[in-house]
């Protein structure tokens, strides 16, 4: 799914959409195997903002916005939800649940 703010207030409904029609979805918003959904693979955004305290900082001291370099995100989390992939009828290999940073059970 994109992520964008629109596709976030929508995440649950489009998870029980997916699930309806036995579709496994994946997102790049970590909450969205909370609301349901199989897979989330994505930056870890409180870390990200912890990140832009850092420009801040600089940029409060006196650096100039266009001289700073741009970052990506310091900081990925795989996210699954194993009853979603039950439910579908699917089996998460084993190599990919010891990988991710949560699997909700």
């Amino acid at each position: 799914m994109l992520t964008s703010p629109i596709v976030l207030r929508a995440q649950r409904r489009i998870a029980e959409l997916a699930a309806q029609h036995r579709l496994p979805t994946v997102s790049g918003f970590s909450t969205f195997p909370d609301d349901g959904g199989l897979l989330a693979y994505g930056p870890n955004f409180p870390a990200m903002w912890h990140q832009v305290g850092g420009y801040v900082d600089r940029i409060l001291r006196g650096a100039k916005p266009g001289d700073l370099p741009v970052e990506r995100p310091a900081r990925f989390e795989l996210r699954i939800n194993a009853r979603t992939a039950k439910a579908l009828g699917l089996t998460i290999p084993p190599s990919l649940l010891v990988r991710a940073d949560q699997v909700i059970e």
